[in-house]
């Protein structure tokens, strides 16, 4: 048999029987699971050095373990000194077995290793079972070599479910393992 991520097999066999019993679903297609993970990083200070971004790009590579793409400015602003089409950030986008192997680092490895860590706020669903988690620094993640890191980085993951409602994509993202600060009823 071939390999298949630790938190594929938990989500297959344990959380959507956990699902159907508590949400009462009449088919185990209407159960939510996760569709994809997005990384994006911003790099506001690249309109003076162009080189952070491809800083920024190889962070999100090692990190996400799929290449990263750079992300273009949609307008020019003077006031800032930034031209349409030049690139200001990265961005990567995770599906099946790498975007369980990422969340399974993330819970497991990532997230303890925040300075303080009280668990992550339960109001950031966008209201159709989206999730966003901002981080303030890549250098939680094990891939990152600290003496390679010029400057902090933060970046913005978005867990996008097949979730109706902002509660169901919570108890989902509970089952898998995402440490909430305040536990919803």
């Amino acid at each position: 048999m071939s390999y298949q991520p630790r938190l594929k097999t938990l989500y297959r066999e344990d959380i959507v029987k956990k699902l159907m019993d508590q949400f009462q679903y009449k088919s185990i297609m209407e159960v939510p699971r996760i569709l994809k993970i997005s990384i994006n990083q911003g790099v506001g200070v690249a309109t003076q050095d162009k080189k952070l971004v491809d800083v920024a790009l190889d962070e999100l590579t090692t990190i996400a373990g799929q290449k990263a793409v750079p992300t273009k400015a949609r307008k020019s602003v003077s006031n800032f000194k930034l031209r349409e089409g030049m690139p200001i950030g990265a961005r990567v986008t995770l599906r099946h077995d790498r975007m369980y192997e990422f969340l399974d680092r993330l819970v497991s490895v990532a997230l303890p290793r925040v300075r303080d860590f009280q668990g992550i706020s339960d109001k950031s669903f966008d209201g159709n079972g989206n999730y966003t988690l901002g981080i303030t620094e890549q250098i939680i993640f094990p891939e990152i070599d600290l003496d390679k890191v010029n400057r902090i980085a933060g970046m913005d993951i978005t867990i996008v479910t097949s979730a109706k409602t902002d509660k169901e994509a919570f108890e989902l993202l509970k089952h898998l393992g995402l440490p909430f600060k305040n536990q919803r009823n």
